[in-house]
């Protein structure tokens, strides 16, 4: 090991996404065709989130499906762990509109920015609904700092879902025949094309963290689609660097596929069922800045784990119809004499 490697100081940090199923507050109107939680089933369903958050006691938390921020915020409570910022832009007392995403953190906050816009010339015509141009959950951009002073970039997403797009009037009344195969494949493909646009938009928000810093980025959230998907590679872009390792600059990694840990990588990484089948919906990614053969590196991902047993239990409201994503990381904090920006961290040797 070389004088710099024994001179920095190694912290761990774990971050986690969590997709909480229409966190509201008792007797609050989330969808027409749901009904809304009685104050028995709000008490039940903040008492099962609190116990779950207890079990990941992570440092930085994504959350989707919030529509009560207050209602997150007794959910963390209960956990009877201590963050310092528990919020869900959006999600504020009397607020309408779509379910939102959250951050839970213990780590000093810095900037904390909802962008439900596009980016310039990202929006794309979906058929019969004209131009998408906002995503429908806004994505949060995280500013933190750990501990030891690292700067730390986030977003925390939420895309659209594979739910069949009907045309509805205002009222939320059909349009279509949804009996009808034909529309049903119609109605699909506007759900994709919206996914689609959203993934290329989170993209471009992606490349501007990214592109000439090498401040570590930490993607997180319900992509609703494979970690492989097209869409979810839209996003991360992982298979261009197989042919232009520059391309690393503005990559993302799936944080399960780096890990450098002693895990067993198993048949239990999922975290969603849906008719019988197991996928991975909920998911980590990482800047090259986690890579531990990268010459940027600043540390690299030890394990990540999934929280899922709870999906086997039978379909209930209060629980969560997703399961949990944890990562912990580890960071090597420069020593004092390398704190100018053009120091290259040599790599991390995978223990």
């Amino acid at each position: 090991m070389n004088d710099q490697n024994t001179a920095s100081q190694w912290a761990t940090l774990s971050v986690a996404t969590f997709n909480m199923l229409n966190l509201a507050l008792p007797e609050r109107s989330f969808y027409a065709n749901q009904t809304p939680y009685t104050s028995q089933e709000y008490r039940r369903k903040i008492d099962w989130l609190g116990l779950q958050l207890a079990r990941l006691n992570a440092d930085l938390i994504a959350v989707q499906e919030v529509w009560d921020e207050a209602a997150l915020q007794e959910a963390v409570a209960n956990s009877h762990l201590h963050y310092s910022t528990v919020q869900a832009p959006g999600a504020e007392q009397g607020s309408t509109g779509t379910p939102r995403n959250g951050l839970i953190t213990r780590l000093p906050l810095e900037n904390l920015e909802a962008i439900q816009e596009f980016p310039s010339e990202m929006s794309v015509p979906v058929p019969e609904l004209g131009e998408h141009s906002r995503f429908e959950r806004p994505i949060l951009k995280v500013r933190v700092r750990t501990r030891q002073g690292q700067v730390l970039h986030v977003l925390i997403a939420h895309l659209k879902s594979k739910r069949p797009k009907f045309l509805q009037d205002a009222s939320g009344n059909a349009l279509e025949d949804r009996d009808d195969p034909v529309i049903g494949v119609r109605a699909a493909l506007r759900s994709l094309v919206m996914r689609a646009a959203e993934a290329a938009a989170l993209r471009a928000l992606v490349v501007d963290i990214l592109k000439n810093t090498h401040e570590p980025l930490i993607l997180m959230g319900d992509l609703n689609d494979g970690p492989n998907a097209v869409t979810t590679q839209m996003v991360a872009a992982t298979a261009e660097v197989a042919f232009d390792r520059q391309a690393r600059d503005t990559a993302l990694f799936n944080a399960y596929d780096i890990q450098t840990g002693s895990v067993l990588l198993r048949d239990v990484a999922y975290s969603h069922v849906y008719q019988g089948f197991a996928e991975v919906l909920d998911q980590i990614f990482v800047s090259e800045e986690f890579m531990f053969d990268s010459r940027f590196c600043l540390g690299d991902v030890r394990r990540v784990d999934y929280f899922n047993d709870h999906l086997n239990e039978g379909r209930d409201r209060i629980r969560s119809d997703h399961g949990f994503v944890r990562a912990l990381l580890r960071l090597r904090m420069p020593a004092e004499s390398s704190a100018d920006p053009r120091h290259t961290p040599s790599p991390i040797q995978p223990i």
